[in-house]
């Protein structure tokens, strides 16, 4: 059944706190002007803590962590602190307080974020549990969830769900299975196969399922592009060669998609790639009426995901456009925790440095939007790299109960970006 319009409506309010942080598309003047927040102790940043400032924050911390930065304890206790008594996380409350109505407060996306910035600052595991329970508490009857609490299953908060598990060193097949639906096999449903209208799209994710079917979005492919691999915004460098990208076969087949979660992670990366070289290395943002011009945010994504599989020289050419001044990437990023983050995060998981990146200390940008660090990197790799043995271990195993369970004939997919407040 199609999505109603409500959810349609909500999907675009929504879509405002992603964009508040990772693009300049579509933002209104009230949230991109970078007016002072509320008196908020701890917080990253200045804009508008309204939409996205749970999303910026935990982005802050994955991005520091894989920098060998520890976050002051002041703004981990002030993530922590907006937790809601039942483990789920709103966008932003000014009163903690107040008790937070389920209905309307909580989010998955936010929710999600914070489970893996709590992880990668460490030492809050009670609330990275209650994080991951409320998820599966919330979690709707296909094995998918939606940006709230009863709205339909959508591509990117079940990427940014499974990032959640993974993150904390748990297999969602196994850990948020529902009724015998797994959530990676629904995710896979989203993916564009060998029969999209155009050649371009297949192997692209879709961000929701209705009655016009799939529909490439830029910004579910590159969530995609994490979640098969088991994985979340925090990404290590690739240790081995550089794999090559390979677009999805189709040898005249118009049904052909994917046959496992790690087949749908190279097909989703041969779409990305494409997609970049059309348009000379950056994306287009995906929400419907935003101006087709360049996309910092999901070109940063894309970035991201390409270097989680691996895919060195692909992930470069987005990052180099990204560090051209013609891409207005310096400007788009200043004093702004989310963005700085999520270049941070690309960058890093590329094996580049986000120290130098185009002759600008990105890690110190962003430690000057927040509380001074408890300890400044001092060349190295985070907390992620400390833990590469446990880490592959987990994606590994990951990878092939997704692969056995697929092979039963069900479909995986992780598609997205949503509504939310993800910065």
């Amino acid at each position: 059944m199609a999505p109603s319009l409500a959810v349609h409506a909500r999907r675009g309010a929504a879509v405002l706190a992603t964009a508040a942080a990772l693009s300049t598309a579509v933002v209104p003047a009230a949230v991109a002007d970078g007016s002072p927040s509320p008196a908020a102790p701890g917080l990253y940043g200045t804009a508008d803590p309204k939409f996205d400032s749970v999303f910026r924050q935990s982005l802050a911390f994955m991005a520091q962590s894989a920098t060998g930065v520890t976050p002051a304890r002041q703004a981990v206790d002030w993530l922590a602190g907006q937790q809601c008594a039942d483990g789920g996380f709103p966008g932003y409350r000014a009163d903690t307080s107040k008790a937070c109505d389920p209905k309307k407060d909580e989010f998955t996306d936010a929710t999600a974020a914070a489970v893996q910035g709590l992880a990668a600052a460490g030492g809050r595991s009670e609330s990275v549990k209650k994080g991951l329970d409320w998820l599966k508490a919330h979690q709707n009857d296909d094995g998918g969830w939606g940006y709230q609490a009863g709205s339909p299953t959508d591509a990117n908060s079940t990427s940014i769900a499974l990032g959640a598990f993974a993150a904390a060193g748990q297999d969602p097949a196994k850990e948020a299975a529902k009724g015998g639906k797994n959530p990676v096999e629904t995710l896979l449903t989203f993916q564009l196969g060998c029969d999209a209208k155009e050649q371009g799209e297949r192997g692209a994710f879709a961000y929701l399922k209705d009655d016009k079917g799939l529909r490439a979005d830029n910004l579910a492919s590159a969530a995609a592009g994490l979640a098969t691999r088991g994985k979340g915004y925090l990404v290590r460098p690739p240790k081995d060669a550089d794999r090559p990208v390979t677009a999805l076969e189709c040898s005249g087949d118009d049904q052909a998609k994917p046959k496992d979660a790690a087949a749908s992670g190279e097909a989703v990366d041969g779409y990305l790639v494409a997609a970049l070289e059309k348009n000379g290395g950056y994306l287009l943002p995906s929400m419907p009426g935003a101006p087709a011009k360049p996309d910092q945010g999901n070109t940063a994504d894309a970035a991201l995901a390409l270097a989680a599989g691996g895919h060195r020289a692909a992930a470069e050419k987005p990052l180099k456009w990204l560090q051209s001044k013609e891409s207005g990437t310096a400007e788009w990023a200043k004093d702004q925790p989310g963005r700085l983050a999520k270049l941070i995060l690309a960058t890093h998981a590329a094996g580049g440095n986000p120290r130098d990146f185009a002759g600008t200390d990105l890690v110190a940008q962003l430690g000057a939007t927040g509380p001074a660090p408890e300890k400044k990197a001092t060349g190295g790799m985070g907390k992620e790299d400390e833990k590469d043995d446990d880490s592959v271990t987990v994606n590994v195993w990951w990878i092939v109960g997704v692969g056995l369970a697929f092979g039963a004939g069900i479909g995986f997919l992780i598609s997205g970006r949503k509504k939310k407040q993800q910065l």
